[in-house]
């Protein structure tokens, strides 16, 4: 590492340069992962946060909106709840709706139907959980709008709901904020009852799809459920691709990010192969002192680490001081400590990469040529 360490020692602008390129490379590591996780949040953390493993759909239902697209029935619930690998079986509707406050404020919500005193309801941080029709309980998110005491009336239907607590978290489908309610009060909102009419017949045995929970945590045999129950099942985490333009997101945000990936590795690459033709006569010197090629190669990728490792660490820092402004301003952006490590080592190994390639030249280097050709 002697001549690496000398090198990074006195050619500092040159590394500075090439430092501050992979650092600002890292910020927007930082950034696009902030934005991915942000994005998943508001588009599931709703089916995220669900102490569920599967999801049922009605057979044959869609990928896309396959919530707002499926309906199963009193007999498809009890088939699965009839299994026995399968511990929980509960109905859940979802529907998304609009709705106006008591102010006349516009108000999106993603209406969730689901037994009071079922898992489906989540933790309360304020005032209590849904025990009536006609009641909500609404995601953390949507509390700058309304709150407990507040009523919020579904546009077109005139079916008043009253806001009973705040969850203790984020819950969005969509990047729509949810809202818990009773199954009925869920039927008559998918049914299109009008406040004060009587349900069309066959609205209460109506429900979107059966959340399951298998025995001591293992995911419940889906393909023979389905069969018996005559149903579509996903595990929850391929139910996010039902969630409106969840995988299209998902699917740009990942270009994106590899592209950067790739992009850092060619401008890294590129750095060190320049920078091998530069100092291939110091190479020859050592070669010609009987330094081998793996200690030459050793040389180079440590200097590569040096500058990647720091320049990366002060790049990461940056992201995360910038990311946390973007915190809550109603930008869809999360600072999640997974995706940024794992950006982060990625960053790393593919410019090791790049660079490796780029230095693996010094293996043909010739010293009697080298240190001749200028002669």
């Amino acid at each position: 590492m002697f001549l690496a360490l000398r090198e990074l020692t006195f050619a500092r602008s040159r590394f500075t340069l090439m430092g501050s390129v992979v650092a600002l490379i890292s910020v927007l590591v930082v950034l696009l992962a902030g934005l991915s996780s942000g994005l998943v949040n508001d588009g599931v953390s709703g089916l995220q946060r669900m102490p569920v493993q599967a999801v049922a759909f009605a057979p044959e239902t869609r990928t896309d909106s396959a919530f707002t697209r499926s309906v199963v029935g009193p007999d498809q619930v009890e088939a699965w709840a009839a299994r026995p690998d399968v511990s929980v079986a509960t109905p859940m509707g979802l529907s998304i709706i609009n709705a106006r406050t008591s102010s006349g404020t516009p108000v999106d919500l993603t209406l969730i139907g689901a037994d009071p005193e079922g898992p489906l309801v989540p933790e309360v941080a304020e005032g209590r959980a849904p025990a009536s029709d006609g009641e909500i309980l609404i995601s953390a998110t949507a509390a700058d709008s309304v709150g407990p005491g507040d009523t919020v009336t579904v546009d077109r239907l005139g079916i008043p709901l009253e806001v009973v607590g705040i969850a203790a978290a984020q819950h969005t489908f969509g990047h729509v904020d949810m809202a818990f309610t009773t199954l009925a009060t869920w039927q008559d909102v998918h049914a299109g009852t009008r406040f004060g009419e009587e349900s069309r017949a066959g609205a209460r045995e109506e429900y979107s799809v059966v959340a399951l929970a298998g025995v001591d945590g293992e995911l419940p045999d889906l393909a023979t459920g389905d069969a018996a129950a005559d149903t579509s099942s996903r595990t929850l985490e391929e139910s996010f691709d039902s969630s409106p333009g969840y995988q299209a997101e998902m699917m740009t945000m990942s270009m994106i990010t590899w592209f950067l990936y790739a992009i850092s590795a060619l401008v890294v690459g590129a750095f060190f192969a320049i920078l091998t033709v530069q100092r291939s006569r110091e190479i020859a010197v050592l070669r010609a002192m009987g330094a081998s090629t793996v200690r030459l190669l050793g040389d180079a990728i440590g200097q590569a680490f040096i500058l990647l490792a720091g320049s990366i660490a002060v790049g990461v820092a940056i992201g995360v001081g910038v990311g946390s402004f973007l915190v809550g301003t109603g930008m869809p952006f999360a600072l999640a400590t997974g995706p940024i490590a794992l950006g982060a080592a990625l960053l790393l190994t593919l410019g090791l990469v790049g660079a490796t390639l780029a230095t693996i030249r010094i293996t043909a280097v010739n010293p009697h040529s080298a240190l001749g050709e200028n002669r």
